[in-house]
């Protein structure tokens, strides 16, 4: 983990940032702990955080909008609001190049925003399904969305054909998160049961095949994630847990656990895959060390649960 130009200047090469329940965004200094800025989020919790690929600006989502802030300016109020959606969002992601923005949320819709026209971003298309959307993920080569939410379904969006095709790994069960690694050959998806589902992806547009069901957690499965060497998988829960997963044979690395910290809303891993980042209902932020299995850092300044938290290092 590369943690220099962590300075204010320094802060789009690396950006450790978190968000919650107490309508706050904070920028944190991620090798010494220190935060750096406080962002406004008025009006709603922060369901989810999402640096852009230039690293300049931090989306976020939350009760019927999504705001972006500026990482590199010390201006502590969102410089873009997007408005017209209704309910949570509860997903926001970049395309690679950062010309457009996807979306899912509690109106049953995945949603692209193009970037490219100023500052009047317009919903350019809208995928509709019949329930609650919790999870959106673009896959690494651009061609699909997969969405999931409170049916069980995962619906794979082909954006080229605009066709869709549906995954059902549980009956009954709420897709909570959906995960593709980097290399695009691996597919994992956690529930309400606390079970993560992995498929292979192959072909061209990528096909999943059933790989693994793991039974990760005793309780409410909320994110998932892989490592930037596609080596590790973490699955977080309200078992007060995050866990690590080895790829190469599902078995368990590393169980995260910390006295305080109960539910484990979301995690990321550092450029390098040694480290962890996790965000929890205690208020608190953690730097985990994977090789010793070690709690390394705490970030302390939120008043309420962090449930969305975003890291990226392009020093590396």
């Amino acid at each position: 983990m590369t943690m220099s130009g962590d300075g204010p200047a320094g802060a789009s090469q690396v950006a450790l940032v978190t968000g919650g329940y107490d309508h706050t965004i904070k920028l944190w200094q991620a090798h010494s702990g220190v935060c750096l800025r406080t962002m406004q989020h008025p009006d709603s919790q922060v369901n989810d955080l999402e640096i852009n690929p230039s690293g300049q600006m931090v989306a976020a989502c939350g009760y019927q909008h999504i705001r972006m802030y500026d990482l590199a300016s010390a201006n502590p109020d969102p410089i873009i609001n997007f408005d017209g959606v209704t309910k949570n969002v509860s997903r926001v992601g970049f395309q690679e190049n950062g010309q457009w923005m996807y979306t899912g949320g509690e109106d049953c819709t995945a949603r692209i925003w193009d970037l490219r026209a100023g500052r009047q971003f317009q919903c350019q298309r809208i995928f509709q399904v019949p329930a609650p959307v919790n999870a959106v993920v673009l896959h690494p080569d651009q061609s699909q969305i997969m969405v999931g939410g409170q049916s069980g379904i995962i619906h794979i969006w082909d954006l080229k054909t605009d066709h869709n095709e549906q995954l059902i790994p549980e009956a009954e069960a709420s897709i909570q998160d959906i995960a593709i690694d980097p290399e695009g050959k691996l597919m994992a998806c956690v529930n309400n049961k606390g079970n993560c589902y992995i498929w292979s992806l192959g072909g061209s547009p990528p096909r999943p095949v059933p790989k693994k069901h793991i039974q990760a957690h005793s309780k409410y499965a909320l994110r998932c994630n892989f490592s930037l060497d596609s080596t590790m998988l973490v699955t977080t829960s309200g078992d007060c847990s995050a866990k690590v997963w080895n790829t190469k044979d599902w078995t368990l690395k590393r169980e995260l656990r910390h006295d305080t910290q109960r539910w484990v809303w979301d995690a990321a891993f550092t450029i390098d895959s040694r480290y962890l980042f996790t965000g929890s209902s205690d208020s608190y932020a953690r730097l985990w060390d994977l090789e010793k299995g070690t709690l390394e850092r705490e970030y302390c300044g939120h008043q309420k649960p962090i449930t969305a938290l975003a890291f990226r290092d392009q020093a590396v």
